[in-house]
């Protein structure tokens, strides 16, 4: 009898398996389901980035996954990219609020949450003060001057010798959003500091690692002791660091008078009251949410780029004929200099394209039924916008398979930025820092070019571009050798 209980459990369980994977009508084509694990084996769970671009070639630029019982829509190609995060803008706008991400920022903050009124309402005030806070001015300008002086000061005791770039580059970015969010900088020997970037780099690679994948797919494993918990370990770090920050504000601040980001959240709280979206543990994951964005896709867009000035010799020379050319005895550069830069500009935005930081974008979900080239999209379905398929598609850009300048520039020699250029994504969830990332790239890779020469070491054998896998894309880890230059 017992046995005849489990026997018919088990069917009935299959049975709504079967029924929870099948596809809407008129949903996109996609390899074939399987109960419980649904279309996940077409996957490499370590770097599914190549099976998105063969599943493509075979159900074309929309089709769709299960994984596990949960739909989900992959989009690529600039077309299809176009109409979901721009013409339909607000239909794809949505977050999905049950996957891994989600669960160990506990729903909070900017990035992952929720298309709404409280996503509005804290995305129009992060946009005005980050505005206020000097994005897009001098004084913005003068920041990342200030950091970058501890920049030179590093790369000059390092002349002749062999540098490993990387935690330079993260403490950098990390200090020039540092100085917004928490109106301070950190030493690079700094406790806060170098466990707030091991925190995101790990949490980076968690969130689009395996585990994470089987963590969304079967939910059932949530509660196991598995790799993945190191997440939840490495957020409550990471709240406890932000909530310390926030306790040293309240007893310091003068309301009124803001000093930086915090403060000028903590006065918005004053003037809402209760009954608002706006609240003291909203703003602990907020910050987190603006320092993570403001740190990790900087500093690995830096790191592609000098492992790629440093192998590609005549174009790093170029950029400093340029630099000479444009800046000739000015202390030092503005970002209103690009405009006389377009090789250099150029330079910037390829390795922006190719460093590709953050491949898969951040997971959307649908906000209403839509429709997508064609087919059905229930509200609610998960959407992978793949952003691989954008920078580098064959006939949006000239050399897309390798790292070459001339994608940005035109038979003039004049800087140009091709539509299917978007790192940064688009639409209403594009990212709000672009401009803040933009002026960084510029000022610190011309102000490294004009004082030194990047070279790679004879002793480390064929670089390596192939990146590390993670909700953002890291360049393994490498050496580069620094020497002054003879003419500046």
């Amino acid at each position: 009898m017992f046995a005849s209980i489990i026997l018919l459990w088990l069917f009935l369980v299959f049975i709504f398996l079967q029924f929870k994977t099948r596809k809407p009508k008129n949903f996109p084509p996609g390899p074939p389901v399987l109960p419980i694990v649904g279309s996940i084996l077409n996957l490499s769970l370590e770097n599914p980035l190549k099976d998105f671009e063969r599943l493509s070639k075979t159900y074309g630029d929309v089709y769709s996954l299960f994984l596990g019982p949960k739909p989900a829509v992959v989009i690529n190609g600039m077309k299809a990219m176009k109409e979901a995060i721009l013409t339909k803008g607000v239909d794809f706008a949505g977050r999905p609020q049950d996957m891994y991400v989600n669960d160990t920022t506990r729903r909070k903050g900017l990035i992952l949450a929720d298309y709404g009124s409280s996503w509005r309402d804290h995305r129009r005030f992060a946009l005005m003060t980050l505005r206020n806070f000097g994005l897009g001015k001098n004084s913005m300008e003068d920041r990342i001057h200030g950091e970058l002086e501890y920049v030179i000061d590093k790369l000059d005791k390092s002349v002749g010798k062999s540098f490993s770039p990387e935690l330079m580059f993260h403490n950098a970015s990390s200090n020039i959003i540092c100085q917004v969010l928490f109106g301070k900088r950190y030493e690079y020997d700094d406790e806060f500091i170098k466990v707030i970037v091991q925190c995101f780099t790990e949490n980076a690679k968690l969130a689009n690692g395996p585990w994470a994948m089987l963590y969304d797919s079967f939910p059932m494993i949530r509660w196991l002791p598995l790799p993945f918990q190191k997440g939840f370990s490495n957020s409550e770090i990471c709240r406890n660091l932000s909530a310390d920050l926030l306790k040293e504000h309240k007893k310091t601040r003068v309301p009124g008078e803001p000093r930086d980001f915090i403060d000028c959240y903590l006065d918005e709280l004053d003037k809402r009251g209760d009954g608002t979206s706006f609240s003291e543990d909203q703003l602990s994951i907020y910050v987190l949410d603006l320092h993570f964005a403001g740190t990790d896709t900087t500093s690995n867009t830096l790191l592609t780029g000098f492992l790629y000035l440093s192998t590609y010799p005549h174009i790093q020379e170029r950029c400093q004929q340029e630099i000479d050319s444009v800046l000739g005895g000015k202390d030092k550069a503005s970002f209103d200099d690009r405009h006389n830069m377009p090789y250099v500009q150029a330079v910037t935005h390829e390795v922006q394209r190719v460093a590709n930081t953050v491949p898969l974008s951040v997971p959307h979900c649908t906000t209403k039924d839509t429709e997508l080239m064609g087919y059905s999209i229930p509200k609610g379905t998960l959407i992978i916008p793949n952003l691989t398929s954008v920078l580098s598609e064959e006939g949006q850009w000239k050399y897309p398979n390798e790292f070459n300048p001339e994608n940005f520039l035109n038979d003039q020699g004049e800087f140009v930025k091709p539509e299917a250029f978007m790192p940064f994504s688009a639409g209403p969830r594009m990212c709000l820092g672009e401009g803040l990332a933009r002026m960084e790239l510029f000022l610190i890779i011309v102000t490294m070019l004009r004082k030194f020469k990047f070279t790679w070491p004879e002793d480390a054998g064929e670089p390596d571009y192939t990146p590390v896998y993670g909700v953002t894309l890291t360049p393994k880890p490498y050496h580069m050798k620094i020497q002054l230059r003879e003419t500046q």
